[in-house]
């Protein structure tokens, strides 16, 4: 078994208050990564949430919504069509001159408001953020971003106050090995998060490097 200490805050808070200009119905666009077609990290994220169903101060993050956030866009009422396909078109003709990252997902880290693994090495992700951003400034102007960014796929968002001691103790019980990832597509995604999760009710698959996906828009709800 890997006892490596689990990586936590002493106490987490919760991580669905309403932050500035979203409310409930409001949709938003962003360019982020989802894992449809990665079962290998869909087990991995199975493994330690068989550990944290018991805690109900924990929303465990269902497949379909799993995702690595990189990129927010705007609000769906404040971009227009037209830009949307303008910006589509200058991710696509960034992501093609784009190496497809290699990571590698293992033990996860408490942080304040949510339960998350890591992408090692971070480097590769925060290039293929950088290409994004380089995209989407060149069709719409964005906020210059220094924030520090670590990648990571959330497992459970934290919905109430609480100490991470027991969390942190049936996290350590679980023996799992590390998975290794190839992402092969950024998905441009219109999502809301009504409904105590981050759900897209559309994403279109842009692929990173030379294309090998179709052209196509994936409907969700």
């Amino acid at each position: 078994m890997d006892h490596t200490t689990i990586e936590r805050v002493p106490e987490v808070r919760n991580h669905w208050w309403w932050r500035p200009g979203w409310r409930e119905g409001r949709h938003y666009y962003a360019c982020h990564l989802s894992f449809e077609d990665q079962p290998e990290l869909h087990s991995l994220v199975d493994r330690y949430q068989e550990a944290l169903k018991t805690f109900p101060v924990l929303d465990l993050i269902p497949r379909p919504w799993l995702h690595l956030t990189m990129q927010g866009i705007g609000f769906t009422d404040e971009i227009s069509n037209e830009m949307v396909e303008k910006i589509e078109d200058a991710v696509r003709s960034e992501l093609r001159r784009t190496t497809p990252p290699v990571v590698t997902f293992h033990r996860p880290v408490i942080v304040p408001e949510a339960i998350y693994l890591p992408a090692v090495p971070a480097t590769q992700i925060q290039e293929l953020r950088a290409a994004c951003r380089t995209a989407i400034t060149t069709a719409q102007a964005i906020e210059p971003d220094s924030r520090p960014y670590r990648p990571h796929v959330s497992v459970a968002y934290v919905n109430t106050e609480s100490a991470t001691e027991h969390i942190a103790q049936a996290l350590d019980m679980i023996d799992a090995d590390p998975v290794e990832v190839t992402l092969s597509h950024v998905s441009l995604m219109v999502f809301h998060r009504d409904r105590r999760m981050y759900e897209w009710t559309k994403a279109i698959h842009i692929p990173i490097g030379s294309p090998r996906l179709p052209h196509r828009a994936i409907h969700y709800l």
